[in-house]
């Protein structure tokens, strides 16, 4: 309809150079960047506020990103398609010819908040005709660099990295991104509206145009005064309402009465936020005009947006959902956690025959039935069992088959000690990283407590909370999960923290506090699976049934904290390399479990510690955050501590 593209195309090689808006645009940004620092209770965790239906502060409005997926040149010849994700959301390309250069054109456009989710990863899949597509390829793209570019549309060939390494390449992506500021969209938005009725495109309104947009516009009482508002917007009288009349009356009505009741794209209702929602919202439905296939939006995950026809049908018969949150039951076929670094939402790999099995055993009565009558006793000696199989120079041959099934979830190049010195699997899964690999975060400032290990974090101000929001084992408690020798009254209503380590994550944990280990103590108990199936299932205790060692660090600036190492099924051991009366410093290696799933739960003292507000803000969603060792937990409330800035969040030096 006349939309007409908004940006000079860099890509397309046009002569002429574009004025450059750096020193504008990159001090506008800055000042952005600077004001999330003098607010930071505000939570990070944000998703694509136009599609999820939350308002964005206008001073965490940094832009409008349109992100074109142009071609790719692969190794090997397949049909193939990509995925743009970034935050909660996901959009695909469609599938390729088969060929070994798949040429894709698609774009989209994405809201960039200063203090939310800016590292866009872009995948690439190979097709497969029924159920499973694989991933073949990815790269990330950091859309905080944009600001210090100079064109309009920035072009880039990135690099296809292999997701068993990153070291390894698969091929190349060609893409294309602009990110308009927010004074530079707010200069667009009349062009954009005025483009809808433009309909021979020479950037006026004719009389019967501006008719057809007011009507657009969904407000009865603008299309009564047409004529009116026509004549108030033609200031120079002559017969026509060009772009700054229209931008000039549309700023005048918006301070008297907004024009515009509801978008003229998709129809939905304006005004539940304020006018920069509803600008975001409309230049997000506008048609730039460009020529190119929009991408296909919708989803959670890239490897839900991977899924083919058999996974689409199991959902739409209630087989399996995909969804964020706590869902226990039938439905909880798919594990998403929200990943810290990138904020972006990633599935965790579970193999679904187990996933089956879990919700049979954990699920239900007759899995209650099953656990009371002797089921536990089989889980510990299939445990014990399979740690000694671990254990033995056979089970070096299962190690290429665990990096192939965790690919894209094992970073090679941080493990300390070549593959080949492995020489059992157990060996392997205890695996050390470089110097280097996990920084500690504030290092030197004990009243900043860090992440304990590589995990998927859940973090509660109670333990009412965490019955509400997570744990639903009959009777959790802080005295049931702490055994009556360590249990004290101090700890009774504290705070506590859960580290939930999958079979594929660094299985060494680290110290979260500084202070002086007071004693450990070793509670014999069953090995159920620490799998959210079982976590919230309100047939079994997980935490308080377990086995798991209590140890607890008495600090300065925490008081007394318990740090607690759950068993779990596989687990063979739990194996501490410091004793009582140690002095340790947050961030020393503490201990390691053999193979399996485990967990660590640490708990502080009431109103010791303020849980670093993106934990609590996902926690309260009951999603897990994916984090990892050194990363900021929380800071200490006992010495008027600062809060300090997280270790994954950005800045501009």
């Amino acid at each position: 309809m006349g939309h007409s593209s908004s940006r000079h195309n860099a890509c397309a090689g046009a002569g002429g150079e574009a004025p450059s808006r750096l020193p504008s645009r990159f001090e506008r940004f800055r000042r952005r960047l600077r004001l999330r620092h003098r607010d930071r209770d505000r939570s990070a965790a944000s998703a694509d506020a136009a599609e999820s239906g939350r308002a964005i502060a206008a001073d965490e409005f940094a832009g409008i990103a349109r992100i074109r997926i142009v071609k790719a040149d692969m190794q090997f010849k397949d049909k193939f398609f990509a995925c743009l994700s970034l935050g909660e959301r996901t959009y695909r390309t469609e599938k390729s010819d088969s060929t070994s250069r798949p040429v894709w054109n698609s774009e989209k456009k994405v809201v960039v908040e200063t203090n939310g989710p800016h590292i866009a990863r872009i995948s690439v899949f190979e097709t497969n005709r029924f159920s499973k597509n694989t991933l073949v390829g990815y790269c990330e793209v950091d859309l905080f660099d944009m600001l210090t570019k100079d064109l309009d549309e920035h072009c880039e060939d990135l690099t296809l990295l292999d997701p068993s390494s990153s070291v390894s390449t698969v091929g190349s992506i060609s893409i294309s991104y602009y990110i308009e500021d927010p004074v530079e969209t707010e200069q667009s938005f009349a062009r954009r509206v005025l483009a809808i009725v433009d309909y021979n495109e020479d950037g006026k309104l004719s009389l019967s145009e501006f008719s057809d947009l007011m009507k657009a516009f969904g407000n009865k009482l603008a299309v009564t005064k047409i004529e009116e508002l026509f004549y108030q917007a033609d200031t120079n009288g002559d017969g026509i309402v060009d772009m700054d009349e229209l931008a000039a009356l549309l700023a005048d009505q918006q301070e008297k009465e907004p024009l515009i009741s509801s978008c003229p794209v998709c129809g939905e209702i304006l005004g539940k936020y304020d006018k920069i929602n509803d600008m975001i919202h409309m230049t997000l439905c506008f048609d730039e005009g460009t020529g190119n296939q929009i991408m296909t939006g919708g989803f959670l995950t890239d490897k839900q947006a991977s899924y083919g026809w058999m996974f689409k049908l199991s959902e739409w018969a209630h087989f399996s959902s995909y969804d964020v949150g706590l869902h226990s039951g039938s439905t909880a076929s798919h594990i998403l956690v929200f990943d810290r670094r990138t904020k972006r939402l990633v599935e965790e790999a579970i193999d679904g025959k187990i996933v089956l099995s879990m919700r049979a055993l954990y699920q239900s009565k007759v899995g209650l039935t099953l656990i009371d009558s002797g089921v536990k006793d089989i889980l510990k000696n299939l445990s014990e069992k399979q740690g000694k199989k671990m254990n033995s120079p056979e089970s070096a041959k299962d190690i290429p088959k665990f990096l192939e099934l965790f690919k894209d979830q094992i970073n090679l190049d941080e493990v300390k000690d070549p593959l080949e010195s492995f020489k059992t699997f157990n060996e392997f899964f205890i695996r050390q990283l470089k110097p280097g690999a996990r920084p500690i975060a504030y290092n030197e400032q004990d009243t900043i407590a860090t992440c304990a290990a590589d995990s998927r974090l859940m973090a509660f101000s109670s333990v009412d909370e965490s019955t509400r929001l997570w744990i639903k084992g009959r009777k959790f408690s802080i005295e049931g999960l702490l055994g009556k020798n360590v249990h004290s009254n101090a700890l009774c209503n504290g705070s506590l923290v859960i580290f939930r380590l999958a079979p594929q994550d660094y299985h060494r944990f680290h110290v979260p506090v500084s202070g002086t280990l007071e004693k450990f103590v070793e509670i014999p108990g069953c090995l159920y699976t620490v799998n959210p199936i079982a976590v919230n299932s309100k047939y079994c205790n997980v935490f308080t049934e377990n086995k798991r060692v209590v140890s607890i660090i008495s600090t300065s600036e925490f008081g007394k904290v318990a740090f607690v190492a759950i068993g779990a099924t596989m687990v063979g051991s739990i194996t501490f390399l410091k004793k009582e009366g140690d002095y340790v410093h947050k961030g020393d290696e503490f201990g390691y479990f053999s193979f399996g799933g485990s967990t660590v739960i640490c708990v502080f003292e009431k109103d010791a510690i303020q849980f670093d507000p993106d934990l609590l803000a996902n926690s309260e969603r009951s999603l897990e955050t994916l984090v990892s060792v050194g990363m900021t937990l929380g800071v200490s409330t006992r010495k008027n501590g600062m809060q300090a800035p997280q270790l994954e969040k950005c800045s501009l030096g």
